[in-house]
């Protein structure tokens, strides 16, 4: 899988960058066949801004956002966020009607 970053009016240390790819790519384990990552870091003045779209075949793109004073942070909602994301995606369409029949509502 393949992981861009993208830095818009931002400075982010390598080592931030490497704890980023390394933490979209634990989440993206969750998605069967994730093609590719992009992952945006924004700074408009005190606030910082991530965000990380997930792209997989036959699924729709995954797109999860944070923000907070620091990096960090925002960047670790952002990828708890997609983790949610793909778990709920990889649910087969034949376990989802299972569900649905039995009146279980899962979020």
């Amino acid at each position: 899988m393949e992981v861009v970053i993208h830095m818009h009016h931002a400075v982010v240390s390598a080592s931030m960058r490497k704890r980023v790819e390394r933490m979209v790519r634990i989440a993206a384990a969750k998605l069967p066949r994730a093609v590719d990552a992009v992952v945006r870091f924004e700074q408009d003045g005190k606030l910082r801004r991530v965000e990380v779209i997930l792209h997989a075949p036959k699924h729709t793109s995954l797109v999860a956002s944070a923000e907070g004073p620091y990096f960090g942070p925002a960047a670790s909602r952002a990828v708890a966020r997609l983790s949610a994301q793909a778990t709920k995606e990889k649910r087969t369409p034949k376990a989802l009607a299972r569900s649905a029949r039995a009146g279980i509502v899962r979020s």
